[in-house]
């Protein structure tokens, strides 16, 4: 079965071909960075704006990479939510015409549980292995940080998630506060590697004992309270190492705590595999402490390839893929949803 999944949640634009839910043909990524950068955050109404212009385009360039016409597509999904209204509509408005006038099915995705697919992805012709079921999986994001137990394709359940901001949001901002560019978290990321980690020791938010929640605003505004001390005290404004041991310094402290609660929850449910997911599964930082933190504990890891953790089509589609296995498909009065509860 050929799916045509099509991601637009927040600022990127995404269109892929998968066959049979985890063989990849192709994937196409609009970004929409260079639009924001000079706002030093996401505008709604451009990046809607954005999303009409190019959907038609990166969905052409898709079906010609997977070398299929638009005839051959079994099957369409599209992200329902959660995200920026605004955004989602475009990209499920656009696969609901499409399937309405092909005569095909549509299934509406939540695109995190479609992020902690990403493991099961492949490129055309690779063997890789893939999680069993049971497993834990840690999605983080720019909008979500969440624990999952997976028991299935299809059936997903909140362990924990945040309170506030989202990790990748809290990268932001504070990348905001530091004067860095956008996105935040790459700019943080970049800039950690050259400083001391140790320098600030910012309080760790574990929250309450045994807690599998999270929550960062605590630990932004930290930041913003020792940035306020250094610029004061330095009367000129932080210097370029000064920033980079910051950088680092915070980056550590949401990287304890998102290791921290995900092994725990892996110990919680006795399951035997953990799956990284979403947007700052691409830090370095968390992939390094996290490859070495999982085998000391007697977990295997799967941390998918960073194409396949930030926003794409490929995880909508094989969300759609596996819904429609178990005969689910929806119909042309389903609509966005910009927050979508479990």
């Amino acid at each position: 079965m050929l799916v045509l999944g099509i991601e637009s949640s927040c600022d990127d634009t995404a269109a892929a071909v998968v066959k049979d839910g985890n063989e990849v043909l192709s994937t196409v990524v609009a970004s929409q960075d260079s639009l924001h950068a000079r706002w030093g955050g996401i505008v709604p109404e451009l990046a809607s704006r954005r999303h009409i212009e190019v959907i038609i385009p990166v969905v052409e360039e898709a079906l010609e990479r997977a070398g299929v016409g638009v005839d051959e597509i079994d099957a369409y999904g599209a992200t329902r939510g959660p995200g920026l209204v605004g955004s989602i509509l475009i990209g499920l408005t656009f696969a609901k015409a499409v399937s309405y006038a092909r005569g095909k099915p549509f299934v509406g995705v939540n695109h995190i549980e479609a992020h902690q697919l990403a493991a099961f992805l492949r490129e055309k012709g690779e063997e890789k292995e893939t999680p069993a079921f049971p497993f834990v999986s840690l999605v983080v994001s720019g909008g979500h940080t969440a624990l999952f137990l997976v028991e299935g394709f299809t059936r997903f359940t909140v362990l924990g998630q945040t309170r506030d901001d989202a990790a990748g949001e809290a990268f932001d901002k504070v990348a905001k506060l530091l004067g860095l560019g956008y996105p935040g978290g790459v700019e943080i990321d970049r800039l950690s590697r050259e400083g001391d980690p140790r320098r600030v020791n910012f309080t760790r938010p574990y929250l309450e004992r045994g807690s599998l929640e999270f929550s960062f605003s605590g630990l932004k505004t930290a930041v913003l309270n020792h940035v306020r001390g250094l610029d004061t005290a330095a009367d000129h404004g932080l210097s370029p190492a000064a920033v980079r041991d910051v950088a680092a310094s915070f980056q550590e402290a949401v990287v304890d705590v998102l290791i921290e609660k995900a092994m725990r929850a892996v110990a919680s449910t006795g399951v035997g595999s953990l799956v990284l997911a979403g947007g700052v599964a691409c830090n370095s930082r968390l992939r390094e402490r996290l490859g070495d933190a999982a085998p000391k504990g007697g977990i295997k890891l799967f941390i998918p390839p960073a194409h396949f953790c930030t926003d794409n089509g490929a995880t909508v589609a094989a969300c759609a893929y596996h819904s429609l296995k178990k005969g689910f498909s929806d119909g042309l009065s389903t609509d966005a949803i910009a927050s979508w509860k479990e």
